[in-house]
């Protein structure tokens, strides 16, 4: 059996958690970029207005530039942090599919960046956009994905002797993992076709429930509020799954509580960004508040698979003694 104890490298852990908190840190000042409409602030890339990027006086980092340089500069950093993480990965790593998930985090900044410069050479294009926006997310979840299995306790085995009762915790969480992906997708091209005041209030839609699909914009929005509740009620799922069949399971019982949270104070978040017609704060912090929903969700899904193979295990194990 694989064991973790011997090999693993305690900094080597350290610091993919360091690249996970930096790719947070990076996805709340890119979403506070586009909430104060900061993107075109600099018109070139990868230059500043014809500097190098650390070359820029910090005297000209005022208004719009402030915060879309700061988004360069903030992303560069995490582009180098991760080019160490796979360079780590690929000579201290034993476990293949390990070094394999470093070389496609290492590529997914890359292509990152480059769709950065490509928003603003071609100022905004909505596709480009989302896409931008939707790959910071997935490089968030890969560099949770990384960090867990760096973690020592990872091939530890779960003994909870409710394990393999109940519901299918792996599908439950994959479902609810799909519908919040689908969510921050939706999310996303709300945000870039500007469409997050089509229906101006909330909780209701033009004082109903159910509002006039008159125009594209509303269809977003109104798709959005739907897709907050499927959300929700896929966490609910999940966590009564949890806490009726693996209430022992700390490592899945806890997030499962803060993922409720989350949703929670989400949900006021998208009220606060329409009453306040989305001011920057509260706007954007909703976007980080997403990333922090889904990386929550993908650790959940991580959690179950890690569980998977010790149910077989003691069924298989089970199987023996009964037939002994």
């Amino acid at each position: 059996m694989y064991n973790s104890e011997a090999v693993y490298n305690h900094w080597l852990h350290r610091f993919s958690q360091i690249v996970v908190a930096a790719t947070f840190v990076l996805i709340f000042i890119g979403g506070l970029v586009t909430s104060t409409g900061s993107g075109l602030a600099v018109p070139d890339w990868p230059n500043t207005y014809g500097h190098f990027m650390f070359s820029y006086p910090l005297s000209g980092m005022v208004g719009g530039i402030l915060y879309e340089h700061g988004h360069r500069l903030v992303a560069t950093i995490v582009g180098f942090l991760m080019t160490i993480l796979a360079v780590w990965l690929w000579i201290k790593e034993p476990r293949r599919w390990v070094k394999l998930l470093g070389v496609i985090a290492f590529l997914a900044v890359l292509a990152q960046g480059i769709l950065g410069g490509l928003t603003v050479i071609y100022l905004l294009p909505t596709p480009i956009s989302v896409l931008h926006g939707c790959l910071a997310q997935t490089f968030f979840c890969i560099t949770i994905a990384i960090a867990m299995v760096t973690s020592r306790g990872w091939q530890a085995q779960n003994k909870s002797a409710q394990a393999g009762q109940g519901p299918n915790l792996q599908n439950v969480a994959l479902f609810t993992l799909f519908v919040v992906y689908a969510q921050m997708i939706m999310g996303a091209v709300m945000r870039h076709t500007g469409a997050g005041l089509a229906i101006p209030d909330f909780p209701l839609a033009f004082g109903q429930i159910i509002p006039p699909i008159s125009t594209q914009a509303i269809a977003v929005n109104f798709l959005h509020r739907l897709g907050a509740a499927i959300v929700t009620l896929s966490a609910i799922a999940t966590f009564v799954v949890i806490s009726r069949h693996h209430r022992d399971e700390k490592m899945l019982l806890k997030p499962a509580v803060i993922l409720l949270v989350a949703i929670a104070f989400q949900i006021t978040l998208a009220a606060i960004t329409i009453w306040t017609r989305k001011a920057p704060i509260p706007t954007t912090a909703h976007v980080a508040t997403g990333a922090f929903i889904l990386g929550t969700t993908f650790y959940l899904v991580m959690r179950a698979h890690q569980l998977r193979p010790t149910v077989v295990a003691s069924q298989g194990t089970l199987e023996r003694l009964s037939t002994a």
